[in-house]
Order: C-alpha cells, then sequence, then structure tokens
C-alpha cells in the first residue's frame, strides 16, 4: 500500500505507549517527518491526551479492525481531525491515519447527491409546468408590451433556475463520464448556444481565438457544455451591455489544450482555496456553483482549472483539457 499516495502515515507502538515504527507521509497527517516521531510517547504524536491513546491501543489490541476519530493538537494552529484505522501486528498495536481535511477536501458534502436527485425531483416537474404555461402566454399576440417583457423576465429567470439545478446535480454527481473526442471550438461554440438568450439580451458577444492545428479533446461533452456556458454567463454578467468575452484556445503542454478565459470583473479572494468551493466564490455570481461544478467536472475527465490575477485587472482562468 503506498500511503504516500494515500496521504496517510502509519504508526505502530509498543505495549507502554512509545511510538516503535513510523512510515508514510508523516509530514502531511502528523506535520514532521517520520524521524522525529520514532521512540516518542503516542500522545504526544497523536497530539491528544495520556487517556485517550490509552483507549486506542485497548481498541487496537482487539484486532477488530476499529476505526476511531479524534482531533489532534500538532502545533500551534488549529485541532487537526485525524482518522484513525486500528489493528495489532504480532505484539505491537498500528494504526494508519489520515488527515480528514485531505480526504475530502474538493468533495462535495455527503448529503448532496441524494438532495440533488430530491430537489430534480420536487422541483423540475412544477418548473416545467410553469414553463409551459409562460411559453403558451407569450404566443398570445393581443399581449401589451409591458406584459411581452413581463414574460421575457419569466423565461429568463425559468432558464436561469433550470441551470442552477443542474448545476446543483452536476457537483454531486459521481458517475463514470462518457468520454470522446471533441473539436475545442466547437465546445465552446455549442455552450454559448446554451446561453445565447442572455448573451443577447446584454449584447456581450463572445470571441474565440484559436491557434491553429489544436488537436482534438478528450472529454464528456454533455457534462462539460453547461458548466462551461454558466461560466461564460458569468463572465457576461461582470461587463456592461456591449462587452466582449474573449476566449482564448491553445496549446498546452503534452498535447494537452488549453482554454483561456479572462473575466475583468473578477476579484481573487485572499484565500485561493475558496475560489472554488461552493457559494464562496466571488467568481461565481447567481448559484456561486459554477466554478466548483467546473472543477469537478474537468478533473473527473482528466483535465484541470486553475485561476490567477490578470496583469492588469480581473482573474484569468485557465481550463486544462486532456488530449
Amino acid at each position: 500500500m503506498n500511503l504516500h499516495l494515500l496521504q496517510a502515515a502509519q504508526l505502530s507502538w509498543s505495549q507502554n505507549l512509545r511510538v516503535t515504527r513510523v512510515e508514510g507521509d508523516c509530514e502531511t497527517v502528523l506535520h514532521r517527518p517520520a524521524p522525529e516521531l520514532k521512540d516518542r510517547p503516542l500522545h504526544v504524536v497523536l497530539g491528544t491526551s495520556a487517556e485517550k491513546v490509552r483507549e486506542l491501543d485497548a481498541l487496537a489490541r482487539r484486532g477488530t479492525g476499529a476505526v476511531e476519530f479524534l482531533y489532534a493538537q500538532l502545533g500551534a494552529g488549529d485541532p487537526v481531525p485525524l482518522r484513525l484505522t486500528l489493528g495489532v501486528d504480532e505484539t505491537e498495536a498500528t494504526a494508519v491515519a489520515m488527515d480528514m481535511r485531505s480526504l475530502l477536501k474538493g468533495a462535495p458534502p455527503v448529503q448532496l447527491s441524494g438532495l440533488a436527485s430530491q430537489l430534480s425531483h420536487e422541483i423540475r416537474n412544477p418548473l416545467s409546468s410553469v414553463k409551459m404555461a409562460v411559453q403558451t402566454l407569450a404566443r398570445n399576440t393581443g399581449l401589451s408590451e409591458r406584459d411581452q417583457r413581463r414574460l421575457t423576465i419569466a423565461n429568463r429567470e425559468i432558464r436561469t433556475m433550470e441551470r442552477m439545478l443542474w448545476m446543483l446535480s452536476e457537483y454531486g454527481r459521481d458517475s463514470t463520464p462518457a468520454m470522446d473526442q471533441h473539436v475545442p471550438r466547437t465546445l465552446v461554440q455549442e455552450a454559448m448556444a446554451m446561453v445565447a438568450p442572455e448573451l443577447a439580451e446584454r449584447r456581450v458577444e463572445v470571441r474565440v481565438d484559436e491557434a491553429p492545428e489544436l488537436p482534438r479533446v478528450r472529454v464528456d461533452a454533455g457534462r462539460l457544455r453547461p458548466v462551461l456556458a454558466q461560466v461564460l454567463l458569468n463572465v457576461a454578467m461582470g461587463m456592461g451591455d456591449g462587452g466582449n468575452v474573449e476566449v482564448t484556445l491553445r496549446q498546452g503542454a503534452q498535447g494537452r489544450v488549453q482554454l483561456v478565459l479572462k473575466d475583468p470583473a473578477g476579484e481573487m479572494p485572499e484565500e485561493l482555496d475558496t475560489l472554488f468551493e461552493p457559494f464562496e466564490c466571488g467568481l461565481a455570481r447567481g448559484a456561486g456553483l459554477s466554478l466548483a461544478a467546473l472543477r469537478r467536472v474537468l478533473v473527473h475527465q482528466g483535465g484541470d482549472v486553475s485561476a490567477e490575477a490578470a496583469p492588469d485587472t480581473g482573474t484569468v482562468l485557465t481550463l486544462t483539457f486532456a488530449a
């Protein structure tokens, strides 16, 4: 088992509760290199009380593979949530320790998949009825100009709600993507088409600058297009009417393709890690899920997305696709 790959550390200790062996990713999990942990008291290594490690030792020596959780005070910072899988190896007790923050980083809440499914059932059906009613009313040629504007607004907000429901569902989805080869420019154009009414309403144009002879990219287009469409719309919403969204398609490293998108109104957060967290990103206007969903979709398809401050003002997003 590759403990470094799992970001885990394995400890063994004697009956007098002193660490006899330690290996794995100790600096990440226990905040100190392995040589500094050996021969030290177990309660010091785990940043907990002597009474707690006696309980852990008793559980480990039963040999049932018990799992325990504790908050370890490993320095001057906040306590670290550790997951311990306990066991016994001949005369010594052992534990595989994992930092729960690293384990869950980038993952949606456990309940989110179920919540998204319920929302789809409970909200999509009545929303479809409302959509049909609004579209039926819009065909009435006798409506006043004011009523026509109201129906246009209603249609726009219905489309927004549909995208938000889809975004929530996509963020919580863990199914295997259906990968296929696609032309990068075509993916952008298809994403633009999904938000064409909103772009036209704001008189915003998406301009694509494409490097010559770009290879196709391997993606699940059905899952990528909606999140890319929402990000394009988010950028457009930060502009004044009549602005231009600039998209650059270029060759990346190792045969990959990159899509570079500038958001002039986007501000980088002080803590960069929050940029792709749901409902915490100042760039993700509206639902607050668009960048979080975009990263999950790209990572699951072998790509990634990063952000940096623009040289002049705003933020630059770089989407990397598998070739």
